[in-house]
């Protein structure tokens, strides 16, 4: 077969280029990738930051492309054509990788296109931001924008604000995914703004090297096993320093499964075993508030998962760090830590103020005006959240219904405080 003329190469090429120059200029109409309902959805700063973001990311892409057809009358030699075509192939992924992340926020913001499920989770967004804040503010660390977006699955998770992504650009907000089964259970959300949290404190490492120093004369296996654990340990520390047992039930519902499930150790996966993630919740709460409904959900999984049924490997670990609960507890709360300038998280955020007593004397003191005072909505969001996620777990209460109402008051009136 004889060779391709170079005209017919450049035309060929030619066209190559127009389609992902079209593609990346269609890339920048932001009303494309979610309606324009759901980007006025957004808080008016956060929706700015994403948006600007994004259109950053179109924009570089869309660029490259034009700079790229420029160059095109020009080549006509067969290696200037070769070499042309090698950076169309390279537009071609950098296309790819902008459309990624473009996509992964535009699903995200189109969540919010059903008018009630934007308010419910434009409060969503502003709970995260108050968790971050109250541990945050004190160190002067600037706390990003949240966005809050409603998928499936069992568990939660966050993209941070502030990483790389897929295109080398910096992520403009913490995406935080919250689930479908626990969208009136939203305990989890204050889990993930933890991870943003300990990220933007360097806490992880150093809890790591303090787990670990601690651990080690007692048990050099337990000692291993939770330095490896360290990221998701923290995060479950800032969620109970913030709302107490609160999260514990909905933690146990997500990690649940068979006693081989919940005894489950991946190489490399930085979550704790099933089994020990609800002992250490639990161990958390009694440490800091004596006896109650957390040892009866302790004794229910060790009575359904008992150490002796669970792989080898799996049973040395949790045998090793079930008598050593207490002395893990102390580090993640008491023990002064630099993230914090020198204090322990328990000085920045009090657990007592979210033991289960505490919130139900701000419930009786508050009466109806729990779920409708502005001022407790701005003084006392963790609170009022923590407690009507207890609430909950009572039957034949309406606990859902006034969560509800509240976070979707709660956008709103932060909305039209905005405007």
């Amino acid at each position: 077969m004889a060779e391709p003329g170079g005209d017919v190469l450049a035309a060929q090429l030619a066209a190559e280029l127009r389609h992902w120059q079209r593609a990346a200029h269609e890339l920048t109409d932001l009303d494309l990738v979610a309606a324009p309902r759901a980007w006025a959805a957004l808080e008016s700063y956060l929706g700015t930051s994403v948006r600007a973001g994004l259109t950053r990311s179109a924009q570089a892409v869309a660029t490259r492309a034009d700079q790229l057809a420029a160059q095109l009358p020009g080549a006509t030699a067969p290696d200037d054509l070769a070499r042309l075509r090698d950076r169309v192939l390279a537009l071609r992924q950098s296309y790819v990788r902008a459309e990624t992340v473009i996509d992964f926020f535009g699903d995200a913001v189109g969540t919010r296109t059903n008018p009630r499920l934007a308010q419910l989770l434009r409060g969503l967004d502003l709970l995260a931001v108050d968790a971050m804040d109250r541990i945050l503010g004190p160190l002067g660390v600037p706390v990003p924008a949240v966005l809050v977006y409603l998928d499936k699955g069992l568990g939660a998770s966050i993209l941070r604000a502030g990483i790389r992504l897929w295109d080398a650009s910096l992520s403009p907000a913490a995406a935080i995914k919250i689930t479908r089964h626990n969208v009136l259970r939203p305990t989890s959300l204050i889990h993930e703004a933890g991870h943003q949290i300990t990220h933007l404190t360097n806490w992880t490492d150093e809890l790591a090297t303090a787990l670990h120093e601690a651990l080690v004369p007692a048990s050099p296996i337990a000692a291993e096993a939770w330095r490896s654990w360290a990221s998701e340990v923290a995060a479950d520390v800032v969620a109970f320093v913030l709302t107490g047992y609160a999260p514990v039930p909905a933690l146990a519902d997500v990690v649940d499964g068979t006693t081989a499930a919940v005894y489950r150790m991946p190489p490399g996966d930085p979550h704790p075993m099933g089994l020990l993630r609800v002992a250490f919740n639990a161990a958390l709460c009694r440490y800091w508030y004596g006896a109650g409904a957390w040892d009866d959900l302790a004794r229910i999984w060790l009575y359904r998962h008992p150490v002796h049924a669970a792989p080898p490997e799996s049973a040395l670990v949790a045998r090793a760090t079930l008598p050593l609960l207490p002395e893990i507890v102390r580090v993640c709360t008491e023990r002064p830590m630099r993230a914090f300038g020198g204090r322990p998280l328990s000085a920045l955020a009090d657990p007592r103020r979210v033991a289960p007593a505490e919130l139900r004397r701000l419930a009786d003191g508050a009466g109806a005006a729990l779920y409708t005072s502005s001022y407790l909505q701005r003084l006392e969001p963790m609170r009022i959240l923590a407690w009507t996620v207890l609430r909950s777990q009572r039957p034949d209460d309406n606990a859902d219904r006034d969560l509800e109402t509240w976070l979707r008051r709660l956008g709103t009136d932060h909305a039209t405080a905005a405007a």
